[in-house]
């Protein structure tokens, strides 16, 4: 092979296949793993496997409803502006009722530690508006 290396990334940004903008729902959902991440990992150190379990609990509550959201809206996208004003209600609904389900579940398990589970669950959350802060 000659002397020209050959970078299939590259290529791929090159021909449009990889979209190197992200949007602020993706980054905003990434934001969320990583925080819950790192607070799960904090906690699991700080309080063993209980606060562990508890933190990703937490965390799990706040990001499956904004996944589920995102997704939601996103399908909507290119529509009217009813439809998508619709999908808005819809996803905001769907948004909450789902909340509402994953805390009467987790509340039934034994043994959760309030403080990682709403800890976690509020800092998941507020990434969102430090990235709304941020934009």
């Amino acid at each position: 092979m000659g002397g020209a290396s050959y970078n299939p990334l590259l290529l791929c940004m090159e021909l449009g296949v990889i979209d190197t903008k992200r949007s602020t729902v993706s980054k905003v959902i990434s934001y969320q793993i990583l925080m819950i991440i790192i607070m799960t990992a904090g906690f699991a150190l700080a309080g063993g496997r209980p606060y562990a379990l508890s933190a990703a609990l937490g965390g799990a509550a706040a990001f499956i409803p904004n996944l589920y959201f995102a997704l939601r809206v996103h399908k909507s996208a290119g529509r009217e502006a009813r439809k998508i004003v619709n999908s808005f209600y819809a996803g905001e609904s769907g948004k909450l009722v789902l909340t509402a389900a994953l805390f009467f579940m987790i509340f039934h398990l034994p043994n959760i530690e309030m403080l990682p589970l709403l800890a976690v669950y509020m800092a998941a959350l507020s990434v969102f508006w430090f990235a709304l802060l941020m934009r």
